[in-house]
């Protein structure tokens, strides 16, 4: 990463001048500078300002940020604009727009668009390579933000599952062997040659459906490490890449923007499958704030992309006053900006500089309100951004070294919203009570996908002190086996209800459940119930109960 010095915190915001009512460049940068801000993210919006037709480009306003920050000793992340695309591009080739497997998306929002879809590749590729040629070279660009909260949007289009047949046959080889992996006799779906594979939109296998899965998030994957190729051939050494990766969103129930906050695992892309494009990770954390900030989120957030190359990250976006229900207490910002360093933060960006005054994000606020004024949350910002000045060289060289890990899996998040015990009870739901937990007894921790914890496995038996699986539900024989040598080994094992249910199909395995670990907790089921009015220390028992055997 480029030195910024190096003993300073990025700290900055996304910066959006072309949204402005009126010019104001200069004013905005003095602003930003008396606020102890470093760093302004831009471009990752604009693609049809950039290239307002097709082959035709304008960057001047890019140019004269890069100016202006440039001659403030400021630094500038340049992000690649391919998450909301021009409607040319929607008229050249209509079937850019993502086909779900039932309808095609319209233009007008972003994130719409076919990731894998030729046309859109080509065009993407041709403002990503002209963006890079105009601004990779300027002393003030430190990194490269590819894409934005990158997803695989459901895409299902006959090419995709054309694809996802292909994939099938150098996974399974024969028809019969997918038939007998994912149980396809079941309701007369077996199939018995490849040309008979039937659209996945009907599917009613969930491991199935679950494979498909997770071929979509490779396919998000395989996304970034496209653009992430493209921006190796312009960028300096000294120039980092990154990505906002962010986190299934929990909704409060309105279909607004200004509804949600980041919950727990993220279903669409697999973060540390997709995390090898990057050379730092980087996420987007929003949470509560005012009576119910816990601090749990970015908690969770950060140790979640901590852990994705063991190291420090961005946090690209989080809030500053954002929806009316966050607008900060006092001191609360200040208190968010630490806790996002405490965990394990090189950088913290707000979303966004200023308010919007058009269009679907214009109450979702920025450090600054509508006015464009000084406010209590532009000045907080400040205290916290003049603070960290001066101790950044001590925090950049803090490590953590977490004694617990709480393994995380798409697989079983899948399983679990195929078989789901409760309408009110998600996957992510359970994670978060487990982490949780592990928050407020303030006991350090990593989250960390399912096959990276193999990896640590393959280095060592016991990697950690303790390990909590919240809803394994899908978990190989091989895996169990580890496992177990950790148990052996001295480890503590914390496990949730439904855990080592299916294999990694989603097949139910045909022995006495926990599969494979009966010995190691000493008990073992093959009934499970609704608790009904069952109280355990006083508190009602809710959604579900495995009625265990104990061994003896």
């Amino acid at each position: 990463m480029k030195d910024l010095e190096r003993n300073n915190i990025i700290f900055g915001a996304a910066y959006y001048p072309e949204y402005m009512p009126f010019e104001r460049l200069q004013e905005d940068i003095a602003m930003m500078q008396e606020a102890g801000m470093n760093t302004v993210r831009i471009a990752e919006s604009t693609w049809s300002t950039l290239e307002p037709v097709e082959g035709k480009f304008d960057f001047s306003y890019v140019d004269k940020v890069l100016a202006a920050v440039e001659k403030a000793g400021m630094y500038t992340v340049i992000g690649t604009p391919t998450y909301a695309i021009p409607s040319w591009l929607e008229k050249k080739c209509p079937e850019v727009m993502v086909f779900n497997g039932y309808t095609r998306a319209k233009y007008g929002r972003r994130q719409i668009m076919d990731i894998v879809h030729p046309v859109f590749r080509q065009c993407a590729e041709n403002v990503i390579c002209r963006l890079l040629e105009h601004t990779a070279k300027n002393p003030c660009v430190i990194g490269f933000q590819i894409d934005n909260e990158t997803k695989h949007y459901g895409t299902a289009s006959p090419e995709v599952q054309a694809m996802f047949v292909e994939y099938l046959k150098e996974q399974f080889h024969t028809t019969e062997r997918l038939n007998d992996v994912f149980g396809l006799r079941y309701w007369s779906n077996s199939i018995h040659d490849w040309s008979d594979f039937p659209d996945m939109a009907g599917c009613i296998h969930g491991g199935l459906a679950s494979e498909f899965a997770k071929f979509q998030r490779s396919l998000a994957a395989e996304y970034l490490m496209w653009q992430s190729e493209i921006v190796k051939k312009y960028k300096r050494q000294d120039q980092f890449i990154t990505h906002n990766f962010d986190f299934e969103w929990k909704k409060f129930g309105a279909d607004i923007a200004q509804d949600g906050y980041s919950y727990g695992v993220q279903p669409d892309i697999n973060h540390y499958e997709a995390s090898k494009a990057v050379t730092i990770a980087g996420t987007d954390i929003y949470h509560p704030t005012q009576d119910d900030l816990t601090g749990a989120e970015i908690a969770f957030g950060g140790d979640s992309i901590r852990t994705l190359k063991d190291s420090s990250y961005l946090v690209l976006e989080c809030q500053a006053q954002a929806f009316k229900y966050w607008t900060p207490y006092p001191g609360q910002l200040r208190l968010q900006g630490y806790s996002h360093l405490a965990s394990g933060a090189e950088g913290i960006m707000y979303w966004n500089w200023h308010s919007i005054h058009d269009g679907y994000e214009t109450y979702w606020k920025g450090v600054l309100s509508h006015d464009l004024a000084v406010n209590p949350a532009y000045e907080e910002a400040g205290t916290f951004g003049r603070e960290i000045a001066g101790i950044g060289k001590d925090v950049l060289c803090i490590s953590r070294k977490s004694p617990v890990a709480l393994v995380v899996d798409n697989q079983s998040l899948t399983g679990f919203r195929w078989f789901p015990i409760d309408k009110d009870l998600s996957y992510n739901d359970v994670v978060r009570r487990m982490y949780d937990c592990l928050y407020e007894m303030n006991i350090p921790c990593d989250v960390i996908d399912i096959h990276q914890m193999e990896e640590r496995f393959d280095q060592e038996d016991k990697p950690y002190q303790m390990i909590v699986t919240p809803v394994l539900y899908s978990v190989s024989d091989t895996f169990v086996q580890k496992l177990k040598k950790y148990v052996q080994s001295g480890g503590v094992l914390v496990s949730s209800f439904k855990s080592f249910v299916a294999d990694r199909h989603l097949s139910v395995y045909p022995d006495a459940q926990p599969h494979g670990m009966t010995e190691c907790f000493g008990m073992s089921y093959n009934q499970f119930t609704e608790p009904g009015r069952i109280k355990v220390a006083g508190e009602q028992v809710l959604y579900f109960a495995e009625l265990l055997k104990p061994d003896s």
